[in-house]
This record gives structure tokens, sequence and C-alpha cells, in this order.
């Protein structure tokens, strides 16, 4: 029975509700009743109903979007504002087929945009990102992406060798086209519009066109070591680790293998196990792992099948398997980060009950001694952090005297040396005298941060058009010459195109070596492309550099005009030297930072590249240092010195003490 608002005891009034019943003024739709003034409203019942599209009572007039438009109601009522009204679902037209119609066969109304000022920050920053990525035309070919990326590598045709078979370098060039790629993706997807929060893993999109392109290596699944893969190794997804052959499953956490034992059937045997948290994962001893099984994790007892069953067989079997160990990322509590940490064997297994009141395996593993530590340098570096231990061999605790926001640790467990030579350490690079700037520089008017969907921005366009750093300021493309905004933009601190400008973003520490002097290693694992530090010190003329070579303090000084090239790990622009503007040279002898400790390497974790940073009224060039590939904590930060021109090749060689296989024996 249809009822009014009038009780049990009003009487019933047929309503056709094929009419709107009822109009409730809402923020982008706003009717108008005009009233006159003799008006006091329907008598005849306790409700009145009227189609919009009239006839209408004494009194009441149409208002917008049925007759007229919204100027013209402006012009009749200016003291109520109203704003451009939109069709609403809940509309329908009375003198249309309303049983023939339907939703799928309206078109979506499409809302209008809220003002600036109705917003906060971040949905005007959003709003100028969608608006900017209408205005470019993206059209990008995804296989011609690829292809240039293989080609700069030269891995167009990975040969079948090194696809079953791998070794250090193939698993390091694979990780770099996989990384590189992966940060092409995500650019494309930015200037497309997208955020760059949004889950479009990219990750997974570069995997797969590699596994197709057949961009891969050690593709045989083995029991034990897998070449090319070293403990402390770092993953930050789960395909980058495919691709490399060391957990072939994208998702599941047991890699395992059929084998044939005698006559017998084939039985399914663990090669490795990927301990992520999701499982209620746990042990005291560093180098003990509780795993817990696989499967029945909501409403069901775990079956002794696939992946459990292979743990079970490797139990009796005594194999080896590989564990990957992982953990939240601090910068990014949504991801993880995964360390390989060596060979373990399964000792004892058990079924318990789990969270959930259901039957879970558990497994029992114990690292095989003699390995490298892996995992242990994370947890000892994190008890540090918390104060659950103290860092032994500490001289100072702070070697910048604050002058960095990072304190920075005088470290020495080898010998009693209690520290290097006195100098002043400063942040940033000095110029003993104002250089002209060698163009005109105008900065950009950026003023929530450059984008990659602004074509306007005069600092991208400086950088070929596309945008350097990724949003959590990792190098997106290789260049031999970086453009960061200045002194001269309007862009704020926190812009992602002042990469190197923050200051230090790692927990740095000087370390007394045991045959090098003193160098650098971080405390915190530094992610490929990242920026490190730039190289402070005073920028001398060329006839000082001269008097500073002649007195052998060639360990402080830096000359850009040695050649760098890192040719068996860089791709594209890399084999190409720096370019710096004009030959410059720092010295770090008397005032100087954290760079000046660190040591070559010919096979170094750590490249520079020049920065020129947009300033107007003089030139503002800096010597910025970067990570190759991803780098553990406690690993030593190291740089290739490169070599002198042939002019400078009296200078006397140095004895090289890096330990790396492809060491050439000496280093300028």
């Amino acid at each position: 029975m249809d009822r009014t608002p009038g009780g049990q005891n009003s009487v019933p009034i047929s309503v056709d509700r094929t009419k709107v019943l009822d109009v409730k003024p809402i923020r982008s739709l706003i009717p108008i009743f005009a009233s006159s003034p003799n008006f006091s409203g329907a008598q005849g019942g306790p409700f009145a109903s009227a189609p919009p599209s009239g006839p209408f009572p004494p009194g009441v007039s149409p208002f917008y979007p049925f007759f007229g438009s919204p100027d013209s109601q402006n012009a009749a009522y200016d003291n109520t504002p109203i704003s451009n009204a939109v069709p609403i679902n809940s509309f329908r037209t009375p003198n249309g087929d309303v049983a023939g119609s339907s939703r799928r066969g309206r078109k979506k109304a499409q809302p209008q945009e809220d003002s600036d000022e109705d917003m906060d920050p971040s949905d005007k920053k959003k709003k100028r990102r969608a608006k900017a990525s209408r205005d470019i035309n993206v059209d990008v070919d995804i296989d011609s992406v690829v292809n240039d990326i293989l080609a700069s590598f030269n891995l167009v045709e990975f040969d079948s060798d090194r696809r079953s078979e791998g070794n250090r370098e193939s698993v390091s060039y694979v990780r770099l086209v996989f990384d590189l790629l992966r940060k092409k993706l995500c650019a494309i997807d930015e200037l497309k519009g997208e955020n760059p929060a949004a889950a479009r893993r990219p990750d997974l999109k570069a995997g797969t066109i590699l596994l197709h392109k057949g961009i891969r290596t050690n593709v045989k699944k083995r029991v034990g070591v897998v070449p090319g893969v070293e403990i402390g190794d770092i993953f930050f997804f789960r395909i980058e680790m495919c691709v490399v052959g060391i957990h072939a499953p994208s998702m599941a956490g047991i890699d395992y293998m059929s084998v044939r034992a005698g006559g017998q059937e084939d039985e399914p045997l663990a090669v490795s196990i990927v301990s992520s948290g999701g499982y209620e994962d746990n042990a005291e001893d560093e180098d003990v792992l509780i795993y817990s099984g696989q499967g029945g994790k909501d409403n069901a007892d775990q079956k002794l099948e696939r992946g459990n069953l292979a743990l079970e067989k490797s139990l009796h079997r005594g194999n080896e398997v590989r564990v990957i160990r992982g953990l939240k990322d601090i910068a990014n509590p949504s991801s993880k980060i995964y360390i390989y940490d060596g060979l373990y064997k399964i000792q004892e297994s058990w079924i318990e009950k789990g969270k959930t009141g259901f039957g879970v395996f558990k497994y029992k593993l114990v690292r095989i001694p003699g390995q490298p530590p892996g995992w242990t340098t994370w947890k000892m570096v994190q008890q540090w952090k918390d104060g659950v231990t103290t860092r032994s061999g500490v001289i100072l605790p702070d070697l910048t005297s604050g002058a960095e926001n990072i304190p920075v640790s005088l470290v020495n467990d080898i010998d009693d040396e209690k520290g290097p030579a006195y100098f002043t350490y400063i942040s940033n690079l000095k110029y003993s005298r104002p250089i002209k700037a060698l163009e005109g520089s105008v900065g950009c008017f950026c003023h929530g941060g450059c984008m990659a969907v602004n074509p306007n921005c005069t600092c991208l366009q400086k950088n070929g058009g596309d945008m350097v750093y990724t949003a959590n300021g990792i190098i997106i493309t290789p260049r031999n010459l970086i453009h960061e905004c200045g002194p001269s933009c309007q862009c704020p601190v926190n812009c992602r195109n002042r990469a190197s400008q923050g200051g230090l973003r790692v927990r740095l520490e000087v370390f007394r070596t045991k045959d090098k002097g003193w160098g650098l290693r971080s405390w915190d694992f530094i992610r490929a492309g990242a920026f490190i530090c730039e190289y402070a010190g005073e920028v001398v003329d060329e006839s000082q550099a001269e008097d500073l070579w002649g007195e052998n303090e060639d360990d402080y000084l830096f000359d850009t005009s040695r050649s760098y090239q890192p040719m068996e790990i860089m791709p594209g622009d890399y084999n190409e030297p720096p370019k710096v503007p004009f030959p410059m040279v720092i010295s770090a002898k008397n005032v100087g930072n954290v760079a000046r400790f660190m040591n070559h390497s010919c096979s170094p974790n750590v490249f520079w590249l020049p920065v020129s940073r947009q300033n107007d009224k003089e030139c503002d060039l800096h010597i910025a240092f970067y990570a190759i590939k991803h780098i553990g904590p406690m690993t030593e930060l190291t740089y290739n010195y490169g070599m002198v021109p042939p002019e400078k090749s009296n200078q006397r060689k140095k004895k090289c003490f890096c330990g790396s296989p492809k060491c050439r024996g000496y280093f300028y």
C-alpha cells in the first residue's frame, strides 16, 4: 500500500512513480522554486507532484537543466550562486519509454571538475597531472623501447649457453636490463597520466617481456648453488628472481623439481624457498629458519602435496635448499626486500595448529656452516640502529659534526690508527671564484614540482624531454650530463629533479680497511641508480692542480678529465665519458666530505656523473655519485678512478688492492 508522510490515519494517495517525487538540493544541482508573494502552496492535499517538464502549479517555475540555462537563472537570481549542473541517474524522463529504458543503453554522465579552491593539495596535483597528460599525445611503441634497451646491452641475441648456465656477468646484465626496462615502463605509464603509486606492476610486465624474448639465465633447475648469484644479493621483485634462475615461481614460496632415483617413480625435491613473512615463520637463532608449509591458510588443514611434499622428500634425502629471506622495505612499507641467504638443510618436520586452528606443516632449516654472511649482516645492522647492541670500534659517532642530516661514524676495528689526517668537513662544493654561467639558464615554473607530463618544463627540455629520476630519486635513463633544478627554478625543494641536493639519505660510516687505508660503506642498503653523495671540496684552477699533483696529494684530488668507461656493466650512453661542460679539478685535502674516502675498484659499484643545476647568475656544476647496482649493507662503496690523459701518463701508478677478478693491477 502506498503511504504518505501523514501517519497511519492518512488517506492513501495514488502516486505516479514515473515522475520525480522529490528533488533534494545537492552541490552540483540547486533547484530554484520562485514563489509569488501571495502563493501559500497547494491546498488540495498533503503532497503535490510536478514533473520537471511541467505543467507546474501556480508560483512554481522550471529549473535548469530541464528548461533554460544556468546563465538565465543566474541573471534572475544574482544572490544565489548556482554551479553548472549535470544530469544524475535519479532523474527519469517522464515522457519517455520508461519500461524500455535500461542502464546499458545510457551514456555515462561526465561529472564537472571540482574547482581548485575546493581541493586539497594532493588532489590539485593529481588534477594537474591528468590535465597535462591529456595535452600530450602519448604513443609509445613498447617493442621499440625494449629492442633499444637490448641493443644497448648487446643482448638482442642472448645465446642458449648463457640462458642455461649463467655466470656473474650474465646475471648482472639480466638484472640491469630488467631494472632499466621496469623503470622505463613505469615512466611511460606516468607519462600517460597514471598515478605512480598505482598497482600497475611494471615489474611483472618487464619480467614477462624478458622471459618471452629469452633474456634470462640459469633456466635449468638445479639443487644447490646457482651460477652467478651470490650470498647477500638483493632482490626487490619475485619475477626478478625468476629471470636469473634462483627461484622460478613468481608467487609460490616453494620451488621444486622432479627427480628419479633408481627405477622408482619421479618425486618432487625442494630446491629453494622464499620466507616472506606471509606465514608464521620464525626462529630465535639467526642461522635457523622455521618455515611454514603452503596451502590451507584460511579454513583447512595443509596437505602433504606439491611444495610441502617436496620439502618432506628433501628432509629424507638431505639435499641443499636455497633460502631467500624477505623483510619489509622501510622506504616503501607495502613492498618487501629479498636477500639470498645461501644454502640450508632441512633437519626435521612436524604438524602443529596455526593461528586459525588448522594444521600447518613446519620445517626446521639450518644454515650450512662456512658460508659468507647474508641475513646476519642485515640483522646485526638493525640491532645497531635499534640500540640493542653497540657498534664496536667507533672512534667518532659523527665525523661530520652535524654538517650532514645523518651522522657518519668513524670506525676502526682493524688496527690502532686513530683517524685520518685533519680536514674540515663540508657538505657542498666550494668555488674559489664565481664562474659565469656557460649559457642562459632560465629556471622552470613548476610550482608543484616537475612532472613528466609537463612539456613546458625547461628543466625537462634540457634533459631531452625525459624525466631523469623516479619519484623516489632513482635514475631512470642513463645520460652523461644531468640537468637538475636549481636556484633559478620555482619548484619546491622536494622536487624530484633535485635528487642530489637533499644531502645524505643513507647511514654511512668511514672505516679502516685491511690494506687500502680508510674506506666508505653504508649501514643501509642502496638501490641501483640511487644518489649516494656528491664530491665536496674546493674547485682549483689548472695551475694549482699541477702543483698538487707534484706534491703527491692525488688521493685527495678529483679530476674530471680522466676517462670513466665501465663498459662491462653499463648500457648505451654510459659507454661514453661524462659530458663535463669544462675541465674541473676538486681538492678535498683541506675541506671535503665522505666522498674523499671512497677507494678505487676495477669492478666498482658506484659511478659519478656531472650535475648542472639551473642558475642564471653563475655556473652551478657538481659531481654526484650513484649506485651501479643494488648494494647491501656493510659493502664497501668504490668507483673507478679512471685513466689519465696521455699527456699525464708520466704520473706514477699505484698498486691496486681492489681484489676484483678483473683487476688490472694498478690505478692512477
